[in-house]
């Protein structure tokens, strides 16, 4: 196999460097993929559980606590929460941007490597078609299809090498990307869910304030 895949040309080593690279890169975020609870062991719901009672320390403990992307968002979230409503917004999409980059590391070198590895390929097809051919011109044009057809098949295949790389790799980028966007959301739902929670809170004191308001007219 070595010997057949070193008829290829001097891209080949870069080609078989960029594969190796590529599945590495596959599997280091499928262990973290595998590792990561997104919004940890029902943290959402006990976080928001806390605000509606008005237990801010109890909901900050709870998710500071919490090593998952969403109680690091939550825990930015609770040292604003009592700022503006832009601010804490600000802090919410920040954090959940954050923890996108984190899980998306990674994901770019693998879309470079699918977009190079077939002109990678390529260049070599060109590149042995340009040695084939000077061969023949060596030859004084009298060469037979044999000869011809060899030059031409072995300068094929970086090509096929290049395409054989990118395609899984492609996949590849394709499947993580999809898991990205899936948790992006979870994250998303979860800071709408942290903001409503504070809004019920508000909203509970505002009609405290009322019905104390109005039992102290009426006396």
């Amino acid at each position: 196999m070595f010997d057949f895949l070193a008829k290829g040309g001097v891209l080949v080593g870069p080609i078989l460097l960029c594969s190796v690279i590529a599945l590495a890169l596959f599997l280091e975020r499928l262990v973290r993929f595998g590792r990561v609870k997104i919004r940890g062991n029902g943290l959402v719901a006990s976080v928001s559980k806390h605000l509606r009672n008005g237990e801010d320390h109890q909901a900050y403990e709870v998710a500071s606590q919490d090593a998952s992307p969403m109680g690091r968002i939550f825990t930015q979230a609770m040292e604003v929460k009592n700022q503006d409503r832009e601010t804490l917004e600000a802090v919410l999409v920040h954090a959940t941007e954050a923890e996108t980059r984190s899980l998306s590391r990674y994901l770019q070198a693998l879309a470079t490597i699918g977009n190079i590895t077939p002109l990678l390929g390529l260049l070599g097809t060109v590149l042995g078609m340009i040695k084939a051919f000077m061969v023949i011109q060596e030859m004084g044009g009298k060469v037979n299809a044999a000869v011809l057809a060899g030059g031409i098949w072995e300068a094929m295949l970086t090509t096929a090498l290049g395409l054989a790389v990118a395609l899984p790799t492609m996949v590849a980028h394709s499947y993580l990307s999809a898991r990205v966007d899936h948790y992006e959301t979870q994250l998303q739902d979860g800071t709408v869910a942290f903001l409503k929670s504070i809004g019920f809170n508000l909203h509970g004191h505002i009609h405290a304030g009322k019905a104390h308001t109005h039992t102290h007219a009426h006396n």
